[in-house]
């Protein structure tokens, strides 16, 4: 079995108010293994940022237990906060100050060597415009530079909560990238995101999560299910004939954009079906499963909401 970074069972997190308990998180069990990119999946208002300020001592958790690298948090937390690194939140960056100035003031707070600026730097690929004021950075850049300052410290594990919202696709495309090669380099990554098309391009494994409780974890292969495909798009010159005609075999089909989309992992029977009622399909399309239509699935039979709010 796999070493685990992460630990948490049974967490739960309550806000009580004058209007009653609000749960925000429903006795999550989370498990993040050592090595690659884990995703922390789930739409906004999951409850994926509370769970990630309980990890971090930010937030109290109303019970359960969690554990970073098998010690016990938050009380043990001083003894492996330095081996975290998280941007849970924008960062604070002096405006008129390079790149470069505002990580080396940082650095020195904490009690790292300069040259560790420079490591940093080239890992989330500022090189050449580390030197250029912050106030002129893109969004795209400002974030890379918030994981730079994270990296300061080598940590092994790096939280990342929604680190693309409001970048445009270059800005995605960049973070991916940065995300992408800290996994290879050997630092867990625990990215939390409610983009389920972007991560699946950067994650080995992955949890989902709906109304603050647990809904799948996996590795990304085997919660989509690699084997096959669960629909196919079949093209022919008239659609109508076609689709009663594979109602009549047991198959559902409904109408798609380049002609039906048949409801099936067997393209054998759909060829043999439209076949022997005189029908010859021009093309027969795999649609293959992906993290959102997974996500879509399990929510839609997650009968835990109740419309309690998280974050």
């Amino acid at each position: 079995m796999a070493e685990l970074v992460i630990e948490a069972t049974g967490l739960r997190k309550e806000f009580r108010s004058r209007k009653g308990t609000r749960v925000a998180v429903h006795d999550l069990d989370l498990a993040v293994p050592a090595g690659g990119v884990h995703g922390f999946l789930g739409p906004n208002g999951s409850g994926k940022t509370t769970t990630i300020r309980m990890l971090l001592g930010l937030a109290r958790a109303t019970r359960g237990e969690m554990r970073l690298f098998g010690q016990q948090v938050p009380a043990h937390l001083p003894a492996v906060i330095d081996r975290v690194g998280a941007v849970v939140e924008s960062p604070k960056f002096s405006p008129n100050f390079t790149g470069r100035r505002n990580l080396l003031l940082l650095a020195r707070t904490i009690g790292v060597p300069d040259a560790q600026v420079d490591r940093a730097v080239e890992t989330v690929g500022l090189t050449g415009r580390d030197r250029d004021r912050y106030k002129s950075y893109s969004l795209g850049m400002k974030q890379r530079l918030a994981i730079a300052a994270t990296l300061l410290k080598d940590p092994q594990l790096l939280i990342l909560d929604e680190p693309t919202n409001g970048l445009d696709p270059a800005g995605i495309r960049e973070i991916r990238e940065t995300i992408r090669d800290l996994g290879e380099r050997g630092v867990t990554v625990l990215l939390s995101s409610h983009i389920l098309a972007e991560v699946q391009q950067v994650c080995t494994s992955a949890t989902i999560i709906g109304n603050g409780r647990l809904l799948a974890s996996g590795r990304v292969d085997d919660l989509i299910g690699s084997a096959g495909a669960s629909a196919y798009v079949v093209e022919v010159p008239d659609p109508a004939p076609a689709g009663e005609a594979l109602a009549a075999a047991g198959l559902v089909a409904t109408p798609a954009p380049d002609g039906l989309r048949v409801e099936t992992d067997d393209p054998a029977l759909v060829t043999r079906t439209l076949g022997e009622a005189g029908i010859w399909l021009t093309a027969l399309t795999p649609q293959r499963r992906d993290l959102e239509s997974v996500f879509l699935e399990l929510t839609a039979a997650d009968t835990l909401g109740h419309g309690e709010g998280a974050r």
